[in-house]
C-alpha cells in the first residue's frame, strides 16, 4: 500500500483518512486549524455551544452506509432524533406559519389546505423525486465517471428523454407547474440553496431533494454535528490514520509531473506516494500548486465558474424560551425571486429584504445552552463576495455585516412574533464572507462551494483526480459528487474507488474489504 497525505480535516478529509487507513494505506492528515471539522466546526462561549455550519441531517442512509464501510453503524456512533415537525416556515405577509410534519401524509393535508388540489400533484412530484433519487444513488452519486458505460445503461438509457429534461429544465419551472401557492413553491424550491444554487439555476433533477426532507424526514444527532465529526475522527484514528491539527500546508511538491509530498508552513517537507487535497479546489489549484503547468483548473476556469452563495452567520444566546421557533425554521421573503437575483445575478448585492434560516437546537438538546436560555443559529444567504466583510463578537464585526445582522434579527422578531427578541440576547457573534475566505480558504468566500448548476453537476463537475499531476486527488464539496455532508462522505468513497480502479456506478459493499491496489495515481485520467 501507499503513503498518503491528506490536506484538510473537514468531513471529506476525515472520511478519506478513515477509509484509506482501513484500506491499508499509511495515512497522514494535515489540518491548518486547531480543531477538525472545517465548515462543520464547533464554537463555545458562556455555556453555549454552536455548530458553526451544517445543521441538517439528511440522507441518513448515506451516513449509515459510510459507518458500515468502517464496520460500525450510525445507530452505534450517534444518537439520532427524528424531528417532528421536520421544519417550520414563516412567509412574509402571512400570519400563521406552515409546519412540515415528519409524516408526509400530514404534510400533504397541510398543502391541500393551502392550495386545493395540491396534495395529489405534490404526491406525484414526490413519487418522481424518489425515483430520481434512487437512480442517482445507483448511477451518479457514487461514480468516478472514469467510464460512462456503467453509468449510462439499463434504466438510465431507458429514461433518456426524461433524464435530458431533468438536466435541462430548471427546478423552478417544474415546481411552478406543480403548485401555485408561493409558500408551496418555496418549500419545493428552497432545497436548491442546500446545493449552493437557486431554483432557476439548478437542474430539475434536484427535485430529488424534496424526497429527502418531506418523505425520509429530518434528523438531529444529539450533541450536534460536532458529534458526527468526532465519531469520524475516532474511527480514522482507530484505523491507524495520523491526524495532525495546526499543520498548515504551503504547497504541494510536484516532481517531474508527479505529486511527491507537501511543504508545510514551517518549511518542512513530508514525502508521499499520493496526495489528496480536501481543501477548497480553487485554493488547491491556484495556491498550493505553484507551477501554472500543474494546474488542471487555472484561474481562467474560475472566471467562468459559478460560486455557491456565501452567508452571514449569526450565533445568538437568548434568555427565556422561543416557542415560535422549531428546531429548523425557514423565513421566506415575498421578494423570493429577487433574493436569488441579488445573490446570483450579474450585479450581485445584498437582498433588500433577505430570506433566511434559523436553527434552535436547544429545543431538543439541552446540552447546547445553559438552563433557561436558547441556542439560536441564523444563516442569511449572500453573494459570494469577501468584500462584504468580516463578522465579530458582540457587534465588533464590519459595519455592513453587523447592520445586516440587526436587520435580520428585527425581521425574525417581527415575522415570528417575538417583539422582545433583541433585548433578550445575551451572546452574539457574526461570521461574514471574508471569514469564510480567510479561515477556510474558500473561493470568493462561498459558504458551500461551486454551485450545482448544470455545468457543475454530476460528470460536468470537476473530477477527483488531477489532469496534470500524477498522484494528486481531490475530495470534498468542490469535486464529485458535490455539496453537503452526505456528498462529502460519498466523495471519500469515490476516492477509494478511483485508487482501486473501480469504475462501477454504485456504492461499495459493506464493510470495506482491503484489496490489493496499484498506484492508480501514477496514471493521469
Amino acid at each position: 500500500m501507499s503513503r498518503v497525505i491528506i490536506i484538510g480535516g473537514g468531513i471529506g478529509g476525515l472520511a478519506s483518512a478513515a477509509l484509506l487507513a482501513r484500506e491499508g494505506h499509511d495515512v497522514v492528515l494535515l489540518e491548518q486549524q486547531a480543531a477538525f471539522g472545517g465548515r462543520a466546526g464547533s464554537w463555545e462561549k458562556d455555556g453555549f455551544r454552536f455548530d458553526t455550519g451544517p445543521s441538517w441531517y439528511l440522507m441518513p442512509e448515506v451516513f449509515d452506509h459510510f459507518y458500515k464501510l468502517l464496520g460500525t453503524s450510525a445507530d452505534h456512533e450517534l444518537q439520532l432524533v427524528q424531528l417532528d415537525p421536520g421544519y417550520r416556515v414563516y412567509a412574509e405577509g402571512e400570519t400563521e406559519p406552515v409546519d412540515v410534519s415528519a409524516d408526509v401524509h400530514e404534510t400533504l393535508e397541510t398543502f391541500e389546505r393551502l392550495e386545493r388540489g395540491s396534495a395529489l400533484r405534490v404526491a406525484k412530484y414526490l413519487d418522481r423525486a424518489r425515483e430520481i433519487y434512487e437512480l442517482a444513488k445507483q448511477r451518479f452519486l457514487y461514480s468516478t465517471f472514469v467510464k460512462l458505460g456503467p453509468v449510462f445503461r439499463g434504466e438510465v438509457l431507458a429514461s433518456g428523454p426524461r433524464l435530458a429534461r431533468l438536466l435541462l429544465e430548471p427546478l423552478d419551472r417544474l415546481v411552478n407547474r406543480t403548485v401555485r401557492d408561493i409558500r408551496l413553491r418555496q418549500v419545493l424550491g428552497y432545497p436548491a440553496v442546500f446545493l449552493g444554487s437557486a431554483p432557476a439555476l439548478a437542474p430539475s433533477m434536484y427535485s430529488l431533494m424534496s424526497h429527502l426532507d418531506l418523505v425520509d424526514g429530518v434528523f438531529y444527532p444529539e450533541g450536534g454535528f460536532t458529534e458526527v465529526i468526532g465519531s469520524i475522527e475516532r474511527l480514522a484514528r482507530a484505523a491507524g490514520a495520523d491526524l495532525r491539527s495546526g499543520a498548515a500546508v504551503r504547497r504541494i511538491v510536484v516532481t517531474d509531473g508527479t505529486a511527491t509530498g507537501v511543504e508545510l508552513a514551517d518549511g518542512s517537507v513530508l514525502e508521499a506516494d499520493i496526495v489528496v487535497s480536501a481543501a477548497d479546489l480553487h485554493h488547491t489549484e491556484t495556491v498550493l500548486l505553484t507551477a501554472p503547468e500543474s494546474r488542471s483548473y487555472p484561474e481562467e476556469y474560475w472566471q467562468d465558474a459559478v460560486a455557491g452563495p456565501s452567508a452571514l452567520l449569526i450565533y445568538l444566546g437568548v434568555e427565556g424560551e422561543l416557542p415560535a421557533l422549531e428546531h429548523h425554521t425557514l423565513f421566506f421573503a415575498q421578494a423570493w425571486a429577487d433574493n436569488f437575483e441579488a445573490i446570483f445575478g450579474s450585479t450581485p448585492r445584498v437582498p433588500e429584504t433577505p430570506s433566511f434560516y434559523v436553527c434552535k437546537p436547544s429545543g431538543v438538546d439541552p446540552s447546547v445552552a445553559p438552563d433557561g436560555t436558547e441556542n439560536v443559529f441564523v444563516l442569511v444567504p449572500l453573494p459570494a463576495d469577501p468584500g462584504l466583510g468580516h463578522g465579530g463578537l458582540d457587534g465588533a464585526g464590519d459595519e455592513l455585516i453587523e447592520a445586516l445582522a440587526d436587520q435580520v434579527i428585527a425581521l425574525l422578531a417581527e415575522w415570528a412574533g417575538i417583539p422582545d427578541l433583541a433585548t433578550r440576547i445575551v451572546l452574539r457573534r457574526t461570521v461574514g464572507p471574508a471569514d469564510f475566505a480567510d479561515d477556510l480558504n474558500a473561493w470568493k468566500g462561498t459558504a458551500l462551494g461551486p454551485a450545482h448548476v448544470l455545468k457543475q453537476s454530476a460528470f460536468f463537475r470537476p473530477g477527483n483526480m488531477s489532469k496534470k499531476v500524477a498522484g494528486l486527488y481531490y475530495v470534498g464539496s468542490s469535486t464529485i459528487p458535490g455539496i453537503g455532508l452526505p456528498m462529502c462522505l460519498i466523495s471519500a468513497e469515490v476516492l477509494v474507488k478511483r485508487l482501486r480502479g473501480d469504475t462501477t456506478a454504485g456504492p461499495l459493499p459493506e464493510p470495506l474489504k482491503t484489496v490489493t491496489t496499484t498506484l492508480a495515481g501514477r496514471a493521469l485520467g
